[in-house]
């Protein structure tokens, strides 16, 4: 007799069925998105999926499968820099702040800060 799976334990398998795992010199392989994605363009590029009759970005639904809710204010950042990996050792829950900062440093890019207006009295 076989044990029933868990939800956890079916959304894993359906994660890891269009996954290619590939070892890009992290401390663990990034775990490759196959299957469909966001296209291209502004916000393209990031893994997507079927869940429940509804599109759902499968980096964020492997995030949650492991670790658990979202919130709003939260982003899940892609330590690995590559978008289409699902591995959850791979993603960290931070501020869109600091995903921001995080993607300018991996891309090089310097960011003055902005001078505040003097405030006449």
């Amino acid at each position: 007799m076989t044990a029933q799976l868990s939800r956890r334990d079916i959304i894993r398998q359906r994660l890891l069925a269009c996954v290619e795992v590939i070892d890009l010199g992290h401390e663990t392989p990034c775990h490759i998105w196959t299957g469909p994605d966001s296209g291209v363009g502004r916000g393209g590029g990031y893994p997507r999926m079927k869940l429940n009759d509804r599109t759902c970005a499968a980096h964020i639904v492997s995030f949650t499968n492991e670790f658990g809710y979202v919130p709003r204010n939260k982003q899940i950042d892609h330590q690995c820099r590559q978008r289409l990996c699902v591995n959850p050792a791979h993603l960290e829950m931070v501020s869109h702040i600091e995903n921001q900062k995080r993607r300018d440093i991996a891309n090089g890019v310097v960011r003055r800060k902005r001078r505040r207006k003097a405030v006449a009295k």
